[in-house]
């Protein structure tokens, strides 16, 4: 088995290409069998609410909300605690299947001694 992929996006729709690399590599990673966690950090967080990703574009990229839909049907999407605040995001107005957890979760998946974090 492959050791876990813990992927932390931290740019939104204001940084398009550094966000579809993130749910690209997530969403590949899981796809082929990896373990994978994605974290949404900073304006990537709007990614876990219904219409963010469906409405960004980047052309020659695969649509996001596939690349998140991935995601959460074969491995863990979640946004920042301190991050979902800020913007008043709550649970309820979060897409189904995505959680929100915070910086003690987020250590605790990073530093299993089998894990592989990356950022972007």
């Amino acid at each position: 088995m492959t050791r876990p992929l813990i992927v932390k996006c931290t740019a939104g729709a204001d940084e398009p290409e550094r966000s579809a690399q993130a749910f690209t590599v997530a969403a590949t990673a899981a796809a082929s069998g990896a373990r994978v966690s994605l974290w949404l950090t900073g304006e990537a967080a709007w990614f876990g609410t219904p219409g963010r990703a469906e409405s960004f574009v980047l052309p020659h990229s695969a649509p996001l909300a596939d690349l998140r839909d991935t995601v959460i049907e074969l491995g863990t999407l979640t946004v920042c605690t301190q991050c979902a605040q800020r913007r008043d995001i709550g649970e309820s107005d979060l897409l189904p299947g995505v959680r929100i957890a915070g910086s003690a979760t987020y250590v605790d998946e990073i530093l299993r001694p089998d894990a592989q974090a990356v950022v972007y």
